[in-house]
């Protein structure tokens, strides 16, 4: 049986992508899947389709997208999260990026690695453009960082996350995390349990067709 395979386009930064990271792991583990890491630019990627950078959102979507949501969630997932917008959370996502890059080339545990930039992010309120918080990070999960930071901003490197950032825009995706399963799209963390059902229950779209878009 061919091992199938889950794409997982995240940003570095993203909340929602570290609130449902250990639940993505459980269930690629579970099925036996080939988890490939994505990391993207985020708000290149939103805008191409069709949404709000967040400094041109509301002050209520970012007060309820910073605050209950992600409160929620984390209660629910069992994880730790700030109270506040994490102080660095503006900053660039090219040397976090960069580093997982580096890590999936040299065959380390990147899914141990994700996360812990992740939560260090989210919980630890770490600045994902500094080498030496993402090192300490990795030293966490045991992984040395020091040559992984050394190949972060090298041209190859940042080719791949180019090019993932590319890719997402093509697959016209609205934002992380978001899993590709055999072609289909599912979108934030609350459609894990979607693409855990996927993979064991074939897909199969509905035949109702709304009246009032016939012959659309």
């Amino acid at each position: 049986m061919t091992k199938r395979t889950i794409e997982y386009f995240y940003s570095t930064h993203s909340a929602y992508a570290y609130l449902g990271a250990p639940r993505l792991m459980e269930i690629s583990q579970a099925h036996g899947c080939s988890l490939v890491h994505r990391p993207f630019e985020l708000s290149p990627v939103v805008e191409q389709a069709g949404g709000l950078s967040f400094a041109g959102r509301s002050q209520a979507h970012v007060d309820y997208f910073f605050g209950r949501e992600i409160e929620r969630w984390a209660q629910f997932r069992g994880l730790d999260v700030l109270d506040h917008r994490p102080t660095h959370h503006d900053n660039a996502l090219h040397l976090s990026s960069g580093v997982l890059i580096a890590a999936h080339a040299r065959g380390l545990d990147l899914d141990a690695l994700s996360f812990a930039f992740l939560q260090a992010h989210w919980r630890d309120d770490i600045d994902l453009d500094d080498a030496d918080a993402l090192a300490t990070a990795a030293l966490k999960v045991g992984i040395d960082a020091a040559p992984l930071i050394d190949a972060a901003m090298k041209p190859a490197t940042q080719a791949v996350f180019e090019d993932n950032t590319q890719r997402a825009k093509s697959l016209n995706l609205f934002g992380s995390p978001t899993y590709i399963l055999q072609g289909e799209m599912f979108y934030g963390q609350d459609h894990l349990e979607l693409l855990n059902h996927a993979l064991t229950t074939p897909f199969t779209p509905s035949t109702f067709r709304n009246p009032s878009v016939a012959g659309a």
